[in-house]
């Protein structure tokens, strides 16, 4: 059910949680995780009421809050890899679009039998348009996801690709960075401690020497460190990623990785500053977001240069203490390549659209549902079509952005299908943390990071 106003949201929370000054105290959590927290996040995420749905939000922060589930940076473990004192697992980041709440559910399910740690929920830049879903409700979902789940730990909850458009930079630089900024501020106000600054798209190959190609990027890549660094609360350092070649396009060079992180650590050092600096780098090794689509709609087989991979990982720790490289659009790869990533050093490898592909794909998704969506693609996005593509290929890069149109109608699938959906995911979830090697890392997780109560203050629903 959603709560239609505040008041209503206040009667059904007495009996279960308790606020306490500015805080909460819970006192049922059995019909917290059984029924309330549904309503919470189903409110946070489709009431009009504007304080009602702030109201629901604030609880469910400080309910998970209160039951140890607290957002956290990956900074210290990170410094830790950089330092070779942790290696041996590569940490996987995962975007959910669609079905949100009921696939972190999953994740977390098989996060807890592993035993896991850490994993990253991430949203991209692209991603919060599309899925229509803002970083604050993401956020909400996750940690509603975890108290329904009884997961209790820390939550690592990332800004992907948080990117300048080239076009739009060339246009007005001013007005692009600023929409970057702004993003940013929304992030971390929403509990997302680590931030991946994608700058890369103004890298310019048609420059003489590679550091005048990174120019642009580093340069802006060290501006909006210095405004992060400005912005996280005390005692958090937020884990920043920097990135040197646009996913899909030519793979990167040791070349590459010196001359950015160079000029970018010059750029930090200017005015007298000491910040800390990017905990990883992203690289291009032969992967393309979303995977390349065949004329009947499957995805090609992707080399990816495990070399290259390896020798920017291994030469970004030993040089300038990252934790290594990160891999994007990895999702879609065959599952022989992922236990390759934690035997090369990679970082971090991030993952999407196979998940979404799972559940569009699967015998469980409703099939007029399915026909529907594709026949709003090709009604409203028809503009998209290419030429060169068939049906199955205009269908498959488009069909992501029906997840935000339809997230009503994904919410309300029959809770059989839901379940059946988010078992066939929950499956994929512990196979790749066993190819990566996380299953049992928890240990590590607490070792090297400690959890920061950041104060959020009460909403005027509450106040009043």
């Amino acid at each position: 059910m959603i709560f239609e106003n505040k008041d209503q949201l206040k009667e059904k929370c007495a009996p279960i949680i308790k606020l306490d000054g500015r805080d909460v105290q819970i006192l049922d959590e059995a019909k917290l995780k059984k029924e309330l927290i549904d309503d919470l996040i189903y409110t946070e995420v489709f009431s009009p009421d504007k304080a009602t749905q702030e109201a629901a939000c604030w609880i469910i922060r400080r309910a998970a809050n209160a039951l140890g589930i607290v957002s956290a940076s990956i900074q210290s473990l990170y410094e830790a890899m950089g330092r070779s004192e942790v290696k041996g697992f590569t940490v996987p980041a995962i975007n959910i679009r669609a079905l949100t709440y009921d696939v972190a559910q999953a994740v977390f399910r098989a996060a807890i039998k592993a035993k896991a740690g850490p994993v990253i929920f991430e949203i991209a830049r692209s991603e919060i348009d599309y899925t229509l879903q803002k970083p604050m409700e993401y956020a909400c979902a996750i940690k509603a996801a975890a108290i329904k789940t009884g997961y209790r730990g820390l939550i690592f909850l990332q800004g992907d690709h948080f990117q300048i458009n080239a076009k739009k930079f060339a246009a007005d630089a001013a007005k692009e960075t600023q929409t970057v900024k702004n993003l940013i501020w929304e992030a971390i106000d929403a509990g997302f401690y680590n931030i991946d600054i994608d700058t890369s798209t103004l890298v310019d190959l048609t420059k003489a020497t590679i550091k005048e190609q990174q120019k642009t990027n580093y340069v802006l890549a060290a501006e909006l460190t210095t405004m992060i660094r400005d912005l996280e609360p005390e005692g958090i350092t937020i884990s920043v990623g920097g990135e040197i070649g646009e996913v899909g396009g030519k793979n990167s060079t040791v070349e590459e990785l010196q001359a950015f992180m160079e000029g970018y650590l010059e750029e930090l050092k200017k005015d007298g500053a000491s910040l800390t600096g990017i905990s990883k780098i992203s690289v291009q090794t032969g992967t393309t977001h979303g995977g390349i689509p065949l004329t009947d709609g499957s995805v090609a087989k992707v080399k990816i240069d495990f070399d290259v991979l390896g020798k920017l990982s291994q030469l970004a720790r030993s040089q300038y203490g990252l934790a290594g490289a990160v891999q994007h659009g990895a999702s879609t790869l065959p599952d022989e390549a992922f236990d390759k990533f934690p035997a090369v050093g990679t970082a971090e490898i991030h993952l999407a659209t196979g998940f979404q592909n799972m559940i569009y794909d699967s015998k469980s998704f409703p099939g007029d549902l399915r026909e529907k969506i594709y026949k709003y693609i090709k009604t409203n996005l028809k503009d998209e079509w290419k030429e060169k593509d068939t049906e199955e290929q205009f269908i498959y890069k488009t069909r992501k952005k029906a997840c935000g149109p339809f997230k009503l109608e994904l919410w309300h699938l029959p809770e059989k299908t839901r379940e059946k959906l988010c078992a066939e995911l929950e499956k994929q979830f512990s196979f790749l943390f066993e190819k990566l090697k996380v299953t049992g890392k928890q240990s590590i997780v607490k070792k090297y990071i400690k959890p920061v109560d950041v104060h959020l203050e009460m909403p005027a629903a509450f106040k009043s």
